[in-house]
């Protein structure tokens, strides 16, 4: 069995940085089930959020931060998130990634919920793509190896500790096994489990379903991020239309015209985007209609092509001119804030597993992640988890996971539900966004429990690399629909209209592990 020091599941930000990081200390292998292009930071249009302004500070990014989160964002971890912030962006300058500048300086841009404009991008609206690149191309000429088209279906456990990954060739289904000393899962987010994403092809939430397997803790999987504004056109895939062009000056408005995010919240356009998500919905709603629409013509028509090239030339493919015409939107799912639990050096609940990234629940985000956070978590925690690691390497530090907080496991089925609803990767995406969409009900979630369930019945003695990766969308799909039923109240990203109000019993968090402690 090939042996590695760090086996890295996945090829995103967090999986490139950890890895140009971890190569210093050791052998690095990567896995990624598509290309090493192929990922959800090439698809970050935003930037990254960082109080390096002259009128910003850590304490008001601080501030922003909690307040997004609803009540659910850890402090501590907050607080290492907003003070370790310039010193990674830093990291990412030393590495070669081309921040846009004006006269010389660092161009930072607002975004929703932020205070002060403190959004730092590349390429215009290009930030993860230039990310990406930048990393990729330096792991590609690094002593890291990168197999590509390799699903991983499970964490090797023994005797309490991860000591490897079992993977299918995803073009063969040929089997093979790896043991490394570190095992870290970065396979970002689940938005393809949804009918309507911005998302990735890949994200299929894969590292939480083989971190549940392996018995590590999961969290927080209610609340998942739908972003307000992602283009809405028939016969066209939801393309995200970042919340920099509302930072810029963009509108929201009804099929009237009217200008309508003051009416939900003093922040308007710019507002936290589970309340800006939200409002669109109603006004879809009022308007009997799948979209609303963004105007951003009373800007100069060269500031829109050259700050958002990439959206303006998709639109303009799909003949909409950014400077003459409104641009159709309805929100689609985003960003997931749950998932895999983590201290703040990366540690999960199982000893030699670690993760960062979307993939993971470090508590920063909450209830409601602030525009932009996302990024900047990645280098952050990624950064710590590799000096953690170097520490383990050294003898200064056991090998050891964190105390896990009691989490509940999934109901175990010893036969099938009905269920007349064929299975199939449409059919799944579909139930997730009508029934543990943006505005759930108890009566939805108790039904796509049940479905999911019998679901993963079907697949259960299924051994290829596409089954494989549907199992993993199920059990991933069933910890958020049992958590959204058992959050009975709305906050933050959660929204039920059974129990529309937040209540202050409900400030803690859902839990689950396989095999509870």
């Amino acid at each position: 069995m090939p042996k590695y020091d760090y086996i890295i599941v996945g090829s995103g930000i967090a999986g490139l940085y950890t890895a140009l990081l971890a190569r210093q200390l050791g052998t690095v292998l990567i896995l990624t089930k598509g290309t090493i292009e192929e990922t959800n930071t090439r698809y970050a249009q935003g930037g990254i959020a960082a109080a390096i302004g002259s009128n910003d500070s850590t304490n008001l990014h601080f501030e922003d931060t909690l307040a997004a989160g609803a009540g659910l964002s850890d402090p501590e971890h907050v607080r290492i998130l907003v003070d370790e912030a310039a010193d990674r962006i830093q990291d990412l300058i030393n590495f070669g990634v081309p921040f846009d500048t004006i006269h010389g300086e660092i161009a930072l841009t607002r975004e929703g919920a932020h205070s002060r404009d403190r959004i730092l991008h590349a390429g215009g609206d290009a930030t993860g793509e230039q990310i990406e690149m930048t990393l990729s191309r330096l792991a590609q000429m690094s002593r890291i190896t990168v197999l590509e088209n390799i699903l991983v279906t499970d964490v090797i456990v023994e005797q309490g500790r991860a000591t490897g990954v079992r993977t299918l060739d995803g073009r063969t289904d040929l089997a093979a096994d790896y043991e490394g000393h570190f095992i870290l899962l970065t396979t970002g987010g689940a938005g393809r489990i949804f009918r309507y994403t911005t998302n990735s092809p890949v994200a299929t939430g894969d590292g939480v379903a083989l971190a549940y397997r392996a018995n590590a803790e999961i969290r927080d999987m209610e609340f998942y991020q739908f972003h307000p504004t992602a283009l809405r056109l028939p016969g066209a895939p939801p393309f995200l239309i970042s919340e920099a062009v509302r930072g810029e000056g963009a509108i929201l408005r009804n099929k009237q015209g009217k200008a309508f995010a003051k009416n939900y919240h003093n922040l308007g356009d710019l507002a936290p985007r589970d309340i800006v998500a939200r409002a669109l919905l109603s006004e879809m709603a009022k308007d009997n209609s799948d979209n609303v629409f963004l105007d951003v013509t009373h800007l100069h028509d060269a500031k829109i092509a050259t700050r958002f090239p990439t959206i303006y030339k998709t639109c303009l493919s799909h003949g909409i001119d950014m400077a003459k015409d409104w641009i159709p939107v309805s929100p689609a799912a985003h960003y997931m804030m749950g998932g895999i639990v983590t201290n703040t050096w990366g540690e999960t609940t199982v000893p030699g597993l670690f993760t960062c990234g979307e993939t993971a629940c470090t508590g920063v985000h909450g209830a409601n992640r602030l525009a932009s956070n996302s990024l900047l978590e990645v280098l952050i925690f990624g950064k710590r988890l590799i000096q953690k690691t170097k520490s383990i390497l050294e003898d200064k530090e056991e090998m050891s996971g964190i105390p896990t907080s009691g989490g509940s496991s999934l109901a175990k089925h010893s036969s099938r539900d009905t269920n007349d609803i064929p299975l199939s990767f449409s059919a799944i995406q579909n139930l997730m966004w009508e029934q543990v969409g943006m505005i759930r009900n108890g009566h939805d979630l108790a039904k796509a429990s049940q479905t999911l369930a019998s679901w993963e019945m079907d697949l259960a003695n299924e051994i290829g690399a596409q089954d494989q990766e549907l199992r993993n969308v199920i059990l991933t799909a069933r910890l958020m629909a049992e958590a959204a039923l058992q959050r009975t109240e709305s906050r933050g990203a959660h929204s039920r209209s059974d129990f529309d109000s937040t209540a202050n019993e409900w400030e803690k968090h859902i839990n689950f592990q396989k095999s509870p402690s």
